[in-house]
This record gives C-alpha cells, sequence and structure tokens, in this order.
C-alpha cells in the first residue's frame, strides 16, 4: 500500500475503486459517442458523393447525349443510331466512375476495430473484478441506551 492508502478504509478503497470503474465505464462511451458522431459524418459525406453524382448523371444525360450523337454523325459520319449507343456508353462510363468514387468515400469510413478492442478490454478489466468475500453477516450495533430500540437512530449516529 502506499504511504496515501494507509490512513483510508477498505470501504473507502473499494468506494474509490468503484467510482473510478463507474468513471472509466463512462468515458469509454463518451468516446464510443464521438467516434460514432465522426463516421456518421464521413458517411453522410459519402451519401452527399452518390446523390450528387446520381443527379448530375440525371439531368445532364439527355442534352449531352442528344449533343455528343449528333456530333458524332456530323463529324465522323457515323449512323445516328450508333452515334447515339456509344453516347450512351460513354455516360454509363461516367456514372460508374463517380459510383465507384462514392463507394470509396463509404469504404473508408469503415468500424473501428481499436473502439471494440478498447470495449472488450474493460469489459475483461470488469469481469476479473470479484467483491472481497464476506465470512459472516456484518454486527449491528448495540440499541441506544434510550430504549428506543431503532436501528436506523444507531446507524446514523
Amino acid at each position: 500500500m502506499s504511504a496515501a492508502d494507509e490512513g483510508r478504509s477498505i470501504g473507502r478503497l473499494v468506494s474509490d475503486a468503484t467510482g473510478e470503474l463507474s468513471g472509466l465505464m463512462r468515458d469509454e462511451l463518451e468516446l464510443a459517442k464521438a467516434r460514432l458522431k465522426h463516421d456518421v459524418q464521413q458517411a453522410g459525406a459519402g451519401g452527399g458523393a452518390l446523390a450528387a453524382a446520381g443527379l448530375v448523371a440525371v439531368f445532364s444525360l439527355p442534352p449531352f447525349a442528344m449533343a455528343l450523337g449528333y456530333w458524332l454523325h456530323a463529324w465522323w459520319n457515323v449512323p445516328l443510331a450508333i452515334a447515339f449507343l456509344i453516347t450512351a456508353g460513354v455516360f454509363l462510363l461516367v456514372a460508374g466512375i463517380l459510383a465507384l468514387v462514392g463507394r470509396a468515400l463509404l469504404r473508408r469510413n469503415s468500424p473501428k476495430q481499436d473502439l471494440t478492442a478498447s470495449i472488450k478490454e474493460s469489459a475483461a478489466v470488469l469481469s476479473n473484478v470479484k467483491p472481497h468475500p464476506r465470512d459472516r453477516a456484518p454486527a449491528l450495533p448495540p440499541a441506544s441506551a434510550n430504549g428506543s430500540g431503532s436501528h436506523r437512530a444507531a446507524v446514523e449516529r
């Protein structure tokens, strides 16, 4: 025991240990909340990128498809139907690239292994804590001299 602990009773030490374990669990929960908040923000950014990719593809596809199809037909003498098929393929390629970028942003937000390990470590420490064995029930204080017989009054003194 350290010099600081010698003056403290076992009950006080157990009380302090319980308070510290409780504080540790509160801190672990706060850490988990902060990390989850950050993860949700990152997932929102990835989802926003995917939504933007879809929106751009939907609204820009018709005018650009028409323009590219007519350009291929006018400059390269490609039949109009083939020119529009080439145009559709180009736009599908662009949409696929945008979807891959959004997926990469979402994958970067994978579950944090260190958070899980930290919580498991805290749970392991807490599961190894055993209460102090009691050989017998604590003795009750003697009845008061004034004959009230109130156990509560004796304990409160």
